[in-house]
């Protein structure tokens, strides 16, 4: 134990020399109150700005300097077409912004002793299980909430997209192949931060959900926040989701989030946040109150995997424990964004040495106006002038993530082969397939197509249309409805199908299943 807490103390130290050396635009003592005033009347009118012009329906901005909340206003509705303004007590579904909630959620269990951030996922939960057994017995809750256990990205992701909930995609983690060796990587993903949070609670022997109310919410007396779906859709001051459709936006799509909760299901108010940011502010002391130890709130920001660097400032970015740590044009910076590409948009960034904080939130998807709004900011504040316009830079990021993937796959099918070799009779193709990871999947019949089932019970169900031989077609995103992918089927000497692959699950190779023999 020593051992590691001489490590965790060593990476401190390397933080706070890289800080000393970095160059830093303004000091903490030229960011004057007048100075942060001017920038607070500019973020009002850029925020107005963005909902006038249809960058999104609706937002809410929460700004916290030393320890007080020096703005907090909501911009534009809760849902688009409809009266009804967002407030700071809209509740927003805040996305990937979960991660550093719970990373603080998990530090009040380190600091109280109930965990450490070094506790292995062995003792705590020995049912867990990844790919490899050596990977499986020293994995640690720091391992988790760093992205840097070998899970790919969204291994588990394309589980819950089809219906199955967190215990049983906990569980069949283990037949995922590994990315990259142990510690050597750095791989975004949900499940595995989750893991690393529900296996940090289990010693209190409460839900992950409980935990958090009784950790952090309501402390903070964050009354409108919570880890639950169910809680999001009670409050009526809530923000739907919305994506563009015919260029507009619209609120076309629910997304109930509990699976991922530690990692992307909190919803939350900027009223609410403000106050959290006021404890990571203050390093863990709330309203005078020690509240967590600021040794255990510490190791959330020291940087552990490096990310690359910033797309559009270009700052060098690292992320540690549930956090972005960027050294950029405005010194050291903590945060995180998120996004729910079926309609959410969220931001946190602080500025630890100045102790300002900023929390944006939105009910769209794709935009870049949170991290516009959020650097736009900066701007004002340290260098008093906004430098560019980081909306328009921002959302050509955000932009440009679904456009060429669903363009590549609009050309790759753009037609068939002339002629096109005809498929076989319903009946080579019909049956029950299967593998561990996704489990049972049925083909069947449907008019002069066949229907594809799949997850618990069959709880998704996707036309195939035929496109070439043994080749189907089917469009399965509905945030990208336009996007096609192939569903294959490998026939044998007895011209039935033996094996099919599903191309929208196949990211992790994971999605070739066959057939079972009745």
């Amino acid at each position: 134990m020593r051992l590691n807490r001489n490590l965790c103390d060593w990476r401190i130290w390397v933080c706070i020399a890289m800080l000393a050396l970095w160059p830093r635009a303004a000091s903490a003592d030229t960011i004057t109150p007048e100075r942060i005033a001017v920038a607070l009347s500019k973020l009002e009118a850029l925020a107005q700005g963005a909902v006038a012009d249809g960058a999104v329906p609706g937002l809410a901005i929460a700004v916290v300097h030393d320890d007080d909340v020096i703005f907090l206003r909501g911009f534009g509705h809760r849902e688009a077409g409809k009266p009804d303004a967002v407030d700071a007590d809209t509740v927003f579904q805040i996305a990937s912004l979960s991660k550093p909630v719970s990373a603080t959620v998990v530090a009040a269990l380190v600091s109280d002793g109930t965990v450490s951030w070094d506790s292995k996922i062995a003792d705590l939960d020995p049912a867990f299980r990844l790919a490899d057994p050596y990977p499986t017995s020293q994995l640690t809750v720091r391992d988790l909430f760093s992205h840097r256990s070998g899970l790919p990205g969204t291994a588990g992701d394309d589980l819950e997209d089809i219906g199955y909930d967190r215990a049983e995609i906990l569980h069949r983690l283990r037949f995922v192949p590994p990315s990259s060796s142990f510690r050597a990587g750095y791989s975004y993903s949900n499940f595995g931060l989750t893991e690393g949070a529900v296996a940090a609670a289990m010693p209190t022997g409460k839900p992950w959900e409980e935990v958090a109310e009784e950790k952090l919410y309501r402390p903070l007396g964050m009354a409108s926040t919570s880890s639950r779906h169910s809680d999001f859709v009670k409050h009526a001051d809530r923000a739907a989701l919305h994506i563009k459709v015919d260029g507009a936006w619209a609120a076309k799509i629910e997304r109930d989030p509990d699976a991922q909760a530690p990692a992307g299901g909190v919803s939350s108010t900027a009223r609410d946040l403000s106050q959290w940011v006021r404890l990571i502010l203050g390093n863990g002391v709330y309203a005078g109150k020690t509240l967590i130890s600021a040794d255990a709130l510490d190791q959330t920001h020291v940087p552990l995997m490096t990310r690359g660097k910033n797309p559009v400032s270009g700052g060098e970015s690292f992320y540690d424990l549930g956090w972005n740590v960027e050294f950029g044009r405005h010194g050291l910076s903590w945060g995180h964004a998120g996004a729910f590409s079926v309609g959410a948009r969220t931001l946190v960034t602080i500025f630890p040495r100045e102790r300002l904080g900023i929390v944006i939130i939105a009910n769209a998807f794709p935009t870049g106006v949170p991290e516009g709004l959020s650097d736009s900011f900066a701007d004002l504040v340290f260098e008093g002038a906004v430098q560019k316009d980081w909306v328009k830079a921002w959302d050509g990021i955000y932009a440009g993530m679904f456009g060429p993937v669903v363009e590549a796959a609009k050309a790759t099918y753009a037609a068939p082969p002339s002629p096109a070799r005809p498929s076989r009779p319903a009946s080579a193709y019909a049956g029950r397939y299967a593998n561990d990871f996704f489990g049972n999947a049925v083909v069947a019949s449907a008019g002069d197509g066949l229907v594809l089932k799949v997850g618990p019970a069959g709880a998704r169900s996707y036309s195939l249309a035929h496109y070439d031989g043994d080749l189907f077609l089917t469009f399965p995103d509905a945030e990208t409805p336009d996007r096609p992918t192939g569903v294959s089927f490998v026939v044998g000497p007895d011209g039935k199908a033996s094996a099919m692959t599903i191309g929208f699950l196949d990211e992790n190779h994971l999605g070739t299943l066959r057939r079972v023999r009745d």
